[in-house]
């Protein structure tokens, strides 16, 4: 048995485990090839984004015994597609797909883009961190909210949803 999708530590939502070393294998090349598709949502801090696009910023590991990353020229390619799903005053909520899958990926694109995910406690800024202590997010507003793929045996189609949601309103 073994985790074939993670989350960061406060990210909340779906995660798939195989049964067996066998599973876990298919598991594991249908991820090479892109072929399991993971799907996001997030409460962030602003409004002022597109309605939908792509975030294609590089993605550094700060040096160091750091997990933290950060966007700089040198970094590996990383790219996040997004979409607003609601507005409110300060805050929307997004729909978010990792094209890539690097640590840290959508938290750190999210930041940098200028809409930091609501109780991150490493990817802020000064007005989502004032935010979120108002409104008492402890813990980041990142749910694994979906994930699709076919079946590595028989080829059907699976998706599999969280039940869970993200902060609805201010």
């Amino acid at each position: 048995m073994g985790v074939v999708t993670r989350l960061d530590r406060d990210t909340f939502g779906v995660v798939l485990f195989a049964k067996n070393a066998y599973i876990h294998e298919k598991f594991c090349e249908m991820q090479k090839k892109h072929q399991i598709s993971k799907t996001y949502h997030a409460s962030v801090y602003g409004t002022k984004m597109a309605d939908f696009g792509l975030i294609d910023l590089p993605i550094l590991k700060l040096p160091g015994r750091s997990l933290l990353r950060t966007v700089a020229p040198n970094g590996k390619k990383c790219r996040t597609l997004f979409a607003v799903l609601t507005r409110f005053q300060d805050v929307s909520v997004l729909e978010l797909k990792p094209v890539t899958g690097r640590t840290h990926q959508l938290r750190v694109h999210c930041k940098y883009a200028g809409f930091p995910i609501l109780g991150d406690p490493q990817y802020q800024s000064e007005e989502s961190e004032a935010f979120s202590k108002e409104n008492e997010l402890f813990s980041q507003e990142l749910c694994a909210k979906r994930l699709e793929f076919r079946h590595p045996m028989t080829g059907e189609k699976i998706t599999i949803y969280s039940r869970q949601n993200v902060w609805k309103s201010p």
